[in-house]
């Protein structure tokens, strides 16, 4: 069984920033990809970021590139999500996930998911 466990979130003002961590267990992720979505109220669950184990390769929803970087530390089987110059519309619930297969953007690739972290950000 896979756990992931999101920590991080929190309040901050418009222009700020957070730093979101998942710590995964369970299992190993060496030919998988993890990934960051998020949920505002009364939307979609939307792709964030996600990042392959292995190589390292980053892919972005397009209204975050340039603020947001996700990034891993094999050793501690952790996924970082570092998010500056926050907007109001980032606000969301924020979901740690692993990939089990498919599009990196749909969240129906995805079959393991943290409980999630709430992040606002007051204007």
């Amino acid at each position: 069984q896979v756990q992931l466990v999101e920590s991080g979130g929190g309040l901050v003002q418009s222009g700020g920033s957070l730093r979101l961590s998942c710590v995964a267990s369970g299992r190993t992720f060496s030919n998988d990809v993890m990934g960051w979505f998020r949920q505002a109220p009364g939307k979609e669950r939307e792709f964030v970021a996600a990042i392959s184990w292995i190589v390292s390769f980053t892919y972005y929803e397009d209204s975050v590139k340039g603020r947001f970087t996700i990034s891993r530390d094999k050793g501690k089987n952790t996924v970082y999500l570092q998010m500056n110059s926050l907007k109001s519309e980032d606000t969301a619930v924020y979901y740690c996930t692993a990939r089990n297969s498919g599009d990196i953007y749909s969240p129906l690739s995805y079959g393991f998911w943290g409980q999630g972290t709430q992040v606002t950000v007051s204007s």
